[in-house]
């Protein structure tokens, strides 16, 4: 597997454009989500604004004209980002290293554990313990194994992890811990 990009670009050549299945397929919810459901309502909202007359001091015009742009542009991007993407299906590492999709529980300095799995920019959920292969943590995950030392610079300074657990099953509750 191709390491991180470091560059923090979306689109850029050699830009990791990685995702998981869960992930690709909830891009592709929101886009059915827009293009079956929310566009047609506003469009039909815009449509009985533009029958009611005078449209300039419409609000109801107005906004749903700007909310169907709002909408098409949404679905511009989605549609660009998910032709870019890469659905990553996790596999074991043969050395049970780190790679794109585990879940990783680390343990600080104070004995504290941790859960991340390390997911693409796109669909990272700090709330679930999902963070970006390209995020400090992520980059400094990736090509580790069980009982590796890590050192992460944070924002609030640098931090010494271990590397307690590695697996490519979600856990029963796939929550942080």
């Amino acid at each position: 597997m191709p390491a991180a990009d470091r560059s923090g670009g979306g689109d850029k050549p050699g830009a990791t454009n990685f995702i998981t299945p869960e992930g690709m397929k909830k891009l592709q919810a929101e886009i059915a989500e827009l293009w079956k459901v929310e566009r047609p309502q506003v469009t039909r909202d815009v449509s009985w604004a533009a029958s009611l007359g005078d449209r300039s001091e419409n609000a109801d015009y107005i906004y749903g004209k700007k909310r169907l742009r709002e909408i098409d542009r949404r679905l511009r991007f989605l549609g660009k980002r998910v032709e870019a993407l890469t659905v990553v299906r996790n596999r074991v590492h043969p050395e049970g290293k780190v790679t794109f999709g585990a879940w990783v529980t680390v343990e600080d300095e104070d004995g504290e554990r941790a859960r991340y799995r390390v997911v693409g920019p796109d669909e990272f959920d700090p709330n679930r313990g999902w963070i970006s292969l390209r995020s400090p943590m992520g980059r400094a995950l990736l090509g580790k194994a069980v009982g590796d030392e890590v050192e992460v610079v944070r924002p609030r300074g640098a931090a010494s992890f271990e590397v307690v657990e590695v697996r490519y099953a979600p856990p029963e509750d796939d929550t942080p811990t």
